[in-house]
């Protein structure tokens, strides 16, 4: 049931696939749209620069996705609270919160910025990167870096206007600055030939307008989660809700997104061929899983109005059918993906060996992406219940713990590279396993 006039849905009646597919498709485009930012600059570099470039380009997200995926669980802490308060019609309570959250993320970016500039060397160096790539990756990550205020003010922002229940807003900003950093990159790459440090700079100022406009609407707001400067200040007491909710989650996404750092490690190994390869492979691989991380936090919502209701039996079903759902959605784009493979990478690099390493990875990994949808969708169901230290826990084992034994064994034993791959699914997997059996033996209904 969906109430026009205050833009919520109720998610405790009525026909659970179509609550779930109404409340996915605004996360789904935002998260393509999102997606575009980093496959635009892929597609310029690779297509404009060279293999050495797109391998800078794509190889050093998961360094970027470790900071920016613990910042987004802290936001998406923020949203819970200033829901909350929303909800309860508790004008002071809210203002209070949303300057803490915009101070403190303010705050937060810039301990962000200073590490990420600073410490970009060495993090290229400990994944092992390639000598011809390691001056372009440290460039790459340096200016995007030195722009993640602008990331995070954006991502507080759209938090903020989603908690009040306007995810259009934000979607729309997305959108018109996706659409800018297209612009840009072919401006800085191909016209003004700044390489990538000109896809890095496409990005920033894109990000920085997005950031503008959230704050633009936030500020001639006259609603009462409006922006003044005078009440910018930390509330510690609501600082710690934030953080409690947050932290979690936080590290949750920062744990999965650090766990590709010692994948993108090893693989590096195999040399600027095999790195470039896996960047494209690991950018097709972001496309494919979009409808299972959409889903997945559909689920987290479907499963925390259903428990305020104390419905277990409603939960259980909406589970079953967002793994469904997932499940679909993941093969709708893995099996074109493992069709089409040489021709997918092809459109961001022609060179062989980055063909053939890139084709090697999609047609190696594609086949279990059906697992990563277990594990989100548990997750998603149990962060949503209130349980969300066992998924943390379980994917800090899975994804790090696990993978990290697996390849360390592997590198010793028989170091091939499509074996080294494997680690990535192998993990899903493990991580699939532990929650579906956490998920059946916690009795969570009895904490409903």
């Amino acid at each position: 049931m969906v109430h026009a006039a205050s833009r919520t849905m109720d998610m405790t009646q009525g026909s659970i696939w179509k609550i779930l597919f109404r409340f996915s498709v605004p996360l789904l485009l935002g998260n393509l749209f999102q997606q575009l930012y980093s496959t635009v600059d892929s597609l310029v570099v690779g297509n404009f620069v060279g293999a050495d470039a797109l391998g800078a380009v794509t190889s050093m997200m998961p360094c970027i996705n470790t900071l920016i995926g613990f910042f987004m669980g802290i936001s998406t802490g923020a949203s819970v609270i200033i829901s909350q308060y929303f909800g309860a019609r508790d004008p002071v309570m809210l203002r209070r919160a949303v300057h803490t959250s915009l101070v403190g993320t303010f705050l937060l970016s810039l301990v962000f910025m200073f590490v990420g500039f600073f410490g970009a060397p060495y993090m290229v160096r400990f994944m092992q990167t390639a000598p011809s790539i390691y001056p372009l990756a440290v460039i790459y990550l340096q200016i995007l870096f030195g722009g993640v205020t602008s990331t995070m003010m954006y991502n507080m922002g759209s938090a903020i206007l989603r908690a009040v229940g306007d995810s259009r807003r934000p979607l729309y900003f997305l959108i018109f600055t996706s659409l800018l950093n297209v612009i840009l990159d072919l401006l800085f790459v191909v016209t003004f030939h700044m390489s990538v440090a000109g896809a890095a700079w496409a990005t920033v100022i894109s990000q920085f307008i997005s950031a503008f406009l959230i704050f633009y609407v936030l500020w001639r707001s006259r609603d009462i989660y409006s922006v003044s400067f005078k009440e910018m200040h930390l509330d510690f007491p609501v600082l710690r809700k934030i953080i409690g909710i947050g932290m979690p989650a936080g590290l949750q996404m920062a744990v999965t997104s650090f766990s590709n750092v010692f994948v993108q490690a090893y693989i590096n190994y195999f040399g600027a061929a095999s790195t470039t390869g896996w960047g494209v492979y690991f950018r097709v691989d972001a496309f494919i899983l979009m409808p299972m991380m959409t889903i997945a936090l559909a689920v987290t919502t479907f499963a925390g109005q259903n428990a305020g209701a104390r419905n277990a039996a409603r939960i259980r079903e909406g589970l079953h059918v967002a793994m469904r759902m997932a499940e679909i959605g993941t093969l709708m784009l893995a099996i074109p993906a493992l069709i089409f493979a040489p021709r997918i990478i092809r459109w961001f690099n022609t060179d062989p060996d980055v063909v053939a390493y890139g084709t090697l990875f999609i047609r190696t990994n594609c086949w279990f992406a059906v697992f990563a949808c277990l594990n989100q969708v548990y997750a998603g169901t149990l962060r949503g219940i209130g349980d969300a230290r066992a998924p943390m826990y379980i994917m800090l084992f899975s994804f790090v713990v696990f993978r990290q034994i697996y390849l360390f064994i592997l590198s010793h034993v028989y170091n091939v590279v499509q074996l080294v791959s494997f680690g990535y699914p192998l993990g899903w997997m493990m991580c699939s396993l532990l929650e579906y059996l956490y998920f059946r033996m916690s009795h969570w209904e009895a904490r409903l």
